[in-house]
């Protein structure tokens, strides 16, 4: 066994890869070499640290140093100053990992003080492509258990012990479904992964199979001997090559390790697991959906009942969960559902993996106990809101979520909250609006997104959608009648209660939360022809004020002409030549152009 006596964690998720961390890595093997410290100091390429703000990242321990957007430039100075002479450089360190001339821990660093890891565990710790690193964090211990110790019952009784619920949606027990597809009738039964993620802005799934993809892959075993399967499928869409080929690898190591295929642990049970490439649909995160597609079909939903734990893949009896799910099994397996159940609420146990973005500071990957608040997410670990601007609204669960306004801040993230409040869990994604984000125009964002990958079956969800749509871009048009807000509550409301499957149901959501929430932004643009928020170009009027110096900066900037005046004089803008570019807004030094 090689020992060393440093090791510099590099974080090598999407982000931080197309930051460049691949140059700073083999920066980092040149300048170790060039020292002779390549046998002493070992360089890591790790998954997401989950501080996507600060990358790219790169970790030195046994000091814990951290350090934040490191250029490869920098690595020679880390190299020579910290690795070789021992003096940490303070100056490349993350911003809050230094206080008062002392070095903080990761853990003490405000991003990470309330976060718990399960599902992220490993996630910038491991390397992801080296099973014997993942064995050593105790993997595969929780497969060895189930499949020497316990009785496919007993696995399925300790999920449902443990509270674990759906990280994909809908929140359904996990441990329930477990048990009905193992109860159903079948001389073939699957497991399949859906890692289809196709939220604006959520990359969860995605950065646990990039970070630790070999959890997925023990839990998927487990979950085969706990219903009596012998192949699963892992669906995931190509748009993620990094994932794709870390979980390839972690496959083909285990099956190599003999922890997949034939007789594993030395008993009866046989496992295997493939992978099956979506191109990028986001109706085929529905899992009847998902399935056709897996099976060659068109990826368009199938009506329910049957469910797929009685007719799935092939019509055979088919387990369908997310990644994260799968990534809290084998923590569970081996800590106890006791120990899953005491983290979370009453009725939604344990933690959930947010990504954390939009008008945010610290925008990343976090796991926070269920129960946590929006406010403690967005001020404490996300660390407010940038330039000093008002909190407006934070949208959770995608395109199939609510907007939250400030007034339920302190509300704790758990399933039945975040849906009483008009929104909803969701897959996990968390944007951050502020007091420059017209809620009009974000719901017609998302609203826009649904029309666009609605794969068209049923005509609530086609036509439906469409209709909508086309009032909300008439409103932010200025061309907004007042039935228009009538239309739109009555519309919503109609394709939630016919649409086929569950992006139709959910699709009015964003309509609706910012109706109920966010009316008379509505109404100022239907009534006034004013966006409040000045983000809608067509209600725009640009208009220089008393401040002008008349230094002429705008004249110049300005694409078409529509700016007038003397040097050393007030301008003005001719609002019928102006396009509304902003151009002049942005570059005025004296802050005398104004939105109307």
């Amino acid at each position: 066994m090689e020992l060393y006596r440093s090791h510099v964690l590099v974080c090598g998720g999407t982000g931080c890869t197309s930051s460049g961390c691949l140059k700073i890595v083999e920066k980092l093997n040149e300048e170790l070499e060039k020292h002779q410290l390549d046998k002493e100091v070992k360089v890591v390429k790790t998954g997401c640290f989950g501080l996507c703000e600060a990358g790219p990242i790169i970790i030195v321990y046994p000091e814990g140093a951290f350090y934040s957007h490191i250029k490869p430039e920098d690595v020679e100075r880390i190299t020579e100053e910290h690795i070789l002479k021992g003096r940490i450089v303070k100056d490349l360190l993350y911003k809050d990992a230094v206080k008062e001339g002392q070095i903080k821990s990761i853990d003490q660093v405000n991003f990470y003080k309330k976060q718990q890891r399960i599902a992220l565990r490993n996630c910038g710790v491991i390397n992801p492509e080296v099973i014997e690193e993942y064995i050593a964090f105790d993997g595969y211990r929780a497969l060895a258990k189930v499949l020497t110790e316990m009785q496919p019952m007993e696995v399925i009784e300790l999920l449902k012990k443990s509270g674990l619920r759906g990280r994909g949606g809908g929140g359904f027990t996990t441990g329930m479904k477990w048990e009905f597809t193992a109860k159903a009738q079948g001389d073939q039964k699957y497991v399949a992964c859906n890692a289809d993620e196709g939220d604006p802005g959520a990359f969860m799934d995605r950065s646990i199979l990039e970070g630790d993809p070999h959890a997925v892959v023990e839990a998927m075993a487990i979950a085969g001997y706990a219903i009596g399967s012998d192949m699963g499928y892992v669906y995931i869409r190509a748009e993620y090559p990094i994932a794709v080929s870390r979980l390839q690898i972690a496959i083909d190591q285990a099956k190599e390790a003999g922890l997949l295929g034939k007789n594993i642990f030395g008993t009866d049970f046989n496992f295997d697991l493939e992978i099956r490439l979506g191109a990028g649909a986001f109706v085929c995160g529905e899992e009847t959906a998902l399935i056709n597609s897996i099976e060659g079909k068109r990826g368009m939903p199938r009506p329910r009942p049957p469910f797929p734990a009685h007719k799935g893949i092939w019509n055979k009896p088919t387990l369908l969960n997310n990644v994260e799910t799968y990534a809290n099994i084998p923590q569970i397996i081996l800590k106890g559902a006791d120990w899953y159940s005491n983290i979370g609420t009453e009725k939604s146990k344990g933690t959930k993996v947010f990504a954390l973005g939009g008008k945010i500071n610290n925008t990343g990957l976090v796991e926070i106990p269920m129960g946590t608040t929006l406010r403690e997410v967005i001020y404490e670990i996300g660390g407010g809101i940038p330039n000093g601007k008002d909190f407006k609204a934070v949208q959770t669960g995608g395109p199939s979520g609510g907007c939250i306004p400030k007034a339920h801040l302190d509300t704790e993230i758990d399933y039945d909250n975040l849906i009483s409040l008009g929104s909803m869990m969701g897959s996990g994604g968390m944007i951050v609006m502020d007091e420059d984000n017209c809620m009009v125009d974000i719901a017609r964002f998302f609203l826009d997104f649904t029309v666009e990958e609605s794969c068209g079956k049923c005509p609530p969800c086609r036509i439906g959608t469409k209709r909508m749509l086309e009032i909300l871009n008439r409103i932010t048009e200025g061309k907004g009648v007042p039935e228009d807000i009538d239309n739109l509550q009555r519309l919503a409301e109609s394709i939630k209660a016919s649409s086929l499957c569950g992006l139709g149901q959910t699709a009015p959501n964003p309509v609706l939360s910012t109706l109920h929430y966010f009316r008379h932004e509505y109404e100022a643009h239907i009534h006034e022809k004013r966006c409040p928020a000045g983000a809608c170009q067509a209600l725009l009027n640009y208009v220089i004020t008393d401040g002008c110096k008349g230094c002429t900066l705008c004249v110049k900037e300005c694409p078409v002409n529509a700016i007038a005046g003397e040097r050393k004089a007030v301008h003005s803008i001719d609002t019928e030549k102006c396009i509304k570019c902003g151009a002049c807004l942005s570059k005025c030094p004296f802050k005398a152009i104004v939105k109307m």
